[in-house]
C-alpha cells in the first residue's frame, strides 16, 4: 500500500512538473510575440510620421529628390518588411535615410525653424526611443524564451510540443555598430 501511495505521488508530481514547464513555455512564447507586437505598432507610428515630416522638407529642399526618394524607398521597403531579420535590416536602412535628411535640414536654415519641422524631428526622435526601448524588451524576452526551451528539463517539452527558437532583433547595418564620433 505504501508502495502503490509513493508512486501515486511520484507521477502526480511528474504531472505537476510536466504542466508547469509547458505553461511556462507558453507564457515565454506569449511574452515574445506581445514584445515583437509592441515593435510593431512604434514602427507603424514611425512609418506614419515620415510622409508628413518629408512633405515639411519637399516645399524647401525641391532640389534635394534623391534624398526624398531615398527615405521613401525605405520607408516603403520597412513597411514591407516580414520576419524580424528582414525588418531589422529595412529599418536600419530606414534610419540612415532619415538621418541623411535631418543632415540636409542643416543646409535649409528656414526648414530647420519650421515649426512643423520641428515637430516631426521631435516626434520621430521620441518614437525611435520606443523603437529602442521595445526592441531591449523583446530581445530580454527572447533570451528568457530561448534560455527556457534550451535547458533541462523544459527542453524536452519544447522539443515534444514544437517550440522552436526565437530571432534577435539585431542592426543589420554595419554602421548601426559603430560607435559615434563625437568631436568638439
Amino acid at each position: 500500500m505504501v508502495a502503490v501511495i509513493i508512486i501515486v505521488v511520484v507521477i502526480v508530481l511528474f504531472v505537476l512538473l510536466f504542466v508547469m514547464q509547458y505553461n511556462g513555455l507558453v507564457k515565454l512564447r506569449n511574452r515574445c510575440d506581445n514584445a515583437w507586437s509592441q515593435i510593431d505598432v512604434q514602427l507603424k507610428r514611425r512609418h506614419d510620421l515620415i510622409p508628413n515630416l518629408l512633405e515639411t522638407v519637399k516645399g524647401y529642399a525641391k532640389h534635394e529628390s534623391e534624398t526624398l526618394e531615398n527615405v521613401v524607398k525605405a520607408r516603403n521597403a520597412a513597411v514591407s518588411a516580414t520576419g524580424v531579420q528582414a525588418t531589422g535590416q529595412a529599418e536600419g536602412i530606414l534610419s540612415g535615410a532619415l538621418g541623411k535628411l535631418f543632415a540636409l535640414s542643416e543646409a535649409y536654415p528656414d526648414l530647420k525653424a519650421n515649426t512643423n519641422f520641428l515637430e516631426f524631428q521631435e516626434e520621430l526622435t521620441s518614437t525611435e526611443d520606443k523603437v529602442s526601448y521595445s526592441r531591449q524588451f523583446y530581445n530580454d524576452s527572447v533570451l528568457g524564451y530561448n534560455n527556457k526551451i534550451g535547458t533541462i528539463p523544459s527542453n524536452i517539452i519544447a522539443g515534444m510540443f514544437n517550440f522552436s527558437a526565437r530571432e534577435f532583433f539585431e542592426a543589420q547595418l554595419p554602421e548601426d555598430r559603430e560607435v559615434p564620433k563625437v568631436q568638439f
